[in-house]
């Protein structure tokens, strides 16, 4: 059992955002699964984003790798807000699972607007009583297949703005976990300038003047590793590749695995660079003098395909380990694959 603030995410394993998370029927099959201790949705903007059948995935021959060329998700909030509300409304009672709702914007403006319908389910749900909370907030900060909008995190004056507007949100109501899915990084410096730019946002807790809070409550680290290329005989085209797209499928080009020939990788290629970012992450919180930021959980992702893997993500200091590339195989079923005995 972790906390992520009021969030209870127990065990500690669950989906990060991704393909397929898009549907209703996917989400339920997720949140009704035993060995998930929480649900991420795909990651959505707030009117939509425009899926053609140039977004797909491909599986590659020679490992459990993906490489895609998805952007974010056809629905609009408003749709998983929908969603999320059903499922909690007809859950049996007890403790239940928490939603982690996946969102991007470059848009100061759209953003709060996404945030004021969140917190209006949350409200509905009356999630900032008592002492959990079902409904946190991921911002998506990492995509690497979006046509001339490269992702904010690796851009800290173009993150800043964005931050801004959720650490208002979080000081108007505390309760409010929040979150930030990170690219890959390469270097040191990507890392300090994360943790130096996300620590400037603490200050003492309004109720308690002797504790500090972030309003950040979790990292999730990694997204996938953009501008990778894999040829056509390297990898196969899984049956639900455009799983969500309406448009009628283009002509592939023969000679790559995507129809964009370039995508963000995940799966067991990026396994190692994803444990070295979580590792990374760990220790500089862990070494941050401010106790608020110390407390900044990581959410491990990257390569989880295994039992292995997965302990290897939580030895390199993820508190919660997540994966997508290893459900294009195995869907939900994946998790008790992966699960950890006595993990709860």
């Amino acid at each position: 059992m972790v906390f992520i603030r009021r969030l209870v995410v127990s065990p500690p394993l669950m989906n990060s955002s991704s393909p397929w998370a898009s549907e209703r029927d996917q989400l339920q099959e997720l949140f009704d699964s035993p060995y998930t201790g929480a649900v991420t949705t795909r990651t959505a903007t707030l009117t939509g984003f425009r899926e053609t059948a140039e977004h797909a995935v491909a599986l590659t021959n020679e490992s459990i790798t993906s490489v895609n060329s998805y952007g974010y998700s056809p629905h609009p909030l408003a749709t998983y807000l929908d969603y999320v509300g059903v499922i909690l409304s007809s859950a049996a009672g007890g403790p239940i699972k928490p939603f982690i709702i996946s969102i991007t914007s470059p848009s100061p403006i759209s953003l709060a607007s996404m945030l004021d319908s969140i917190q209006g389910l949350r409200a509905k749900f009356r999630d900032d009583e008592g002492t959990t909370s079902r409904i946190g907030i991921e911002l998506n900060t990492s995509c690497p297949n979006i046509k001339g909008s490269p992702p904010p995190a690796y851009n800290m004056s173009g993150l800043t703005p964005i931050l801004d507007v959720l650490a208002q949100y979080f000081w108007r109501d505390p309760t409010l976990a929040i979150g930030l899915k990170l690219p890959p990084y390469t270097y040191s410096t990507q890392f300090d300038e994360l943790v130096r730019t996300i620590s400037a946002y603490s200050r003492p807790d309004p109720s308690d003047e002797s504790r500090r809070l972030n309003p950040f409550a979790f990292l999730t680290s990694t997204n996938t590793l953009g501008q990778t290329l894999f040829f056509a005989e390297q990898a196969t085209v899984p049956a639900n590749a455009n799983a969500t797209s309406t448009s009628t499928p283009a002509v592939l080009p023969c000679e790559f695995a995507l129809p964009t020939v370039l995508g963000g990788m995940a799966g067991e290629t990026l396994h190692p660079l994803a444990l070295g970012n979580v590792y990374t992450l760990r220790r500089l919180l862990d070494a941050h003098d401010d106790p608020s930021v110390r407390d900044i959980s990581i959410v491990g992702v990257g390569g989880v395909t295994t039992r292995a893997a997965h302990i290897r993500m939580r030895r390199a200091g993820a508190a919660i380990v997540a994966c997508a590339t290893i459900l294009v195989r195995e869907g939900a079923g994946a998790f008790e694959m992966l699960s950890i005995t006595g993990d709860q």
